[in-house]
């Protein structure tokens, strides 16, 4: 016999399932869930609440990401979808998945690397030290430069590898 709660199970994966393949429109290498932002999919009954977190407050690509997600999830027989913003914890470059890493890197762009960790007191500013060097996403190199600090989206600057000459996006670290 299957049970109500067996059936919900069910759904609750395919819910899962369905959310965590909508891609980021400004990067569609990366699934939502890749990029860290699909923070939770629950199902109350009938009504699933999906939560994303916005790489930053403000982001643009929210109102894009919410209306997939609907869309998504609508065209596979979830009919009362709600999507909320949390804003807290603050999204992390640090929820990037490996996947999602080796995506962006697939793609000319380089991966961040790992954000700082959180801290609860004041930060330090230290002045005078040079950015670490980004990797080359497509020779490998660390001889590059940064070129914009902001390249195509606030999230990435703009770089060059002076080995093999080829400008590059650089997905910006932030904690």
């Amino acid at each position: 016999m299957v049970t109500s709660a067996v059936l919900a199970d069910g759904r609750l994966d395919r819910a899962r399932e369905v959310a965590a393949t909508v891609t980021d429109p400004e990067l569609p290498m990366l699934t939502l869930a890749d990029l860290g932002v699909l923070r939770s999919v629950e199902l109350d009954g009938e009504h699933l609440v999906v939560t994303i977190t916005p790489t930053y407050t403000g982001c643009p690509a929210m109102a894009t990401m919410r209306a997939d997600l609907l869309v998504a999830l609508r065209r596979n027989g979830f009919d009362d979808v709600e999507v909320r913003t949390s804003l807290s914890p603050a999204w992390s470059t640090d929820w990037l998945t490996e996947r999602g890493r080796r995506a962006l890197a697939e793609h000319g762009i380089a991966p961040p690397g790992p954000a700082r960790p959180a801290s609860s007191g004041p930060v330090p500013l230290v002045l005078g030290t040079r950015a670490p060097s980004v990797r080359c996403p497509r020779c490998g190199s660390l001889d590059t430069r940064e070129l914009s600090r902001f390249g195509s989206t606030a999230c990435k600057s703009l770089h060059a590898c002076r080995a093999c000459a080829e400008p590059f996006d650089h997905f910006k670290e932030l904690a």
